[in-house]
């Protein structure tokens, strides 16, 4: 099949250009970054510059291909969310997904697919409460944020074209994801949980990701909001005790909630310190069969750990 991806050169748009190729797929990637495209993926993938913002230079080129993934979006987990970070961050994605619009609305052949990337961000803070695909948004910045990139594209449906939005968890995965920022604290045996450890963790492994979206792909009644996380969210503690078990390092040193806030602010109390616990029961009902669906043995596949009995 022919894919067309933003955010091709990201941690999980990397994965997923990678995976498709090895299956023989025709792949068109359209990036701001077109030279690091190009070392990345070689002849094997066609990368068309663009700026995230409109389809001038690439639509009529894009033509043609039968499903698109925009994953595109500046990442949020980069640093302290100023006025005009924030604004970065609806931008890249609301613009983005705009700008596929308006070109897919020119298309005579246009996709049958369309895998629109979001976040569970989308909840807010909800504590011990259980979320799944029909729960309400949440309050702040992030929900709202999560929203707009959401509807961004909900226009597709309209032309006829099935339309999956991906609200994805935290990625765990090799060079890349929370695991880079984690692994060297507590290599140095300076790990810990984040702030109480008390708040719920929706995780996926990222195999997990992209293989439940071919499966989706192949669903042609699929259509509409799954949550991509595993089965099983953990609290921060546990998430930290596991890793550190894996590592052989403890994993008692918390870094407190206030010192936190001190020094991310808003990105602290919406994104560091939020307790999500997601369940994805709509790929459960569709008989999506999780690679990784504990944490010790995703920890284990991300650090090359063999579990007994594997």
């Amino acid at each position: 099949m022919q894919f067309l991806i933003t955010g091709g050169t990201g941690f999980i748009g990397r994965a997923l250009v990678e995976r498709l190729i090895r299956e023989g797929h025709q792949v068109t990637v359209l990036t701001r970054r077109l030279e690091a495209c190009r070392r990345l993926f070689g002849a094997e993938v066609r990368c068309l510059a663009w700026d995230g913002q409109t389809p001038s230079g690439w639509a009529t080129e894009a033509e043609g291909c039968e499903v698109v993934v925009n994953l595109a979006g500046e990442n949020i987990a980069s640093g302290r969310w100023t006025a005009r970070r924030k604004e970065q961050f609806r931008l890249s994605r609301v613009q983005a997904g705009q700008a596929l619009m308006a070109a897919i609305q020119d298309w005579q052949h246009k996709p049958t697919v369309f895998f629109q990337a979001s976040a569970v961000g989308y909840y807010g803070h909800r504590g011990e409460e259980i979320l799944d695909e029909t729960s309400a948004p949440g309050s702040g910045f992030l929900p709202e944020l999560v929203q707009d990139w959401e509807q961004s594209t909900l226009g597709v449906e309209a032309l006829g074209i099935r339309r999956v939005v991906m609200r994805i968890g935290i990625v765990l995965g090799k060079d890349g994801g929370m695991m880079a920022r984690m692994l060297p604290p507590f290599r140095f045996f300076l790990g810990g949980p984040l702030g109480s450890g008390r708040q719920w963790l929706s995780w996926i492994h990222l195999t997990d990701l992209i293989e439940a979206l071919l499966f989706l792909l192949g669903q042609h009644g699929a259509k509409g909001v799954f949550n991509f996380t595993a089965p099983e969210p953990v609290r921060m503690k546990q998430f930290c005790r596991t890793l550190g078990s894996l590592l052989h390092r403890p994993s008692f040193l918390h870094v407190p909630a206030p010192l936190l806030r001190l020094a991310f602010g808003d990105m602290a109390r919406e994104a560091l310190l939020v307790s999500q616990r997601v369940v994805p029961a709509r790929l459960v009902q569709a008989g999506y069969p999780f690679r990784y669906p504990q944490l010790r043995m995703a920890l284990a596949e991300v650090l090359d750990r063999q579990q007994p009995g594997a």
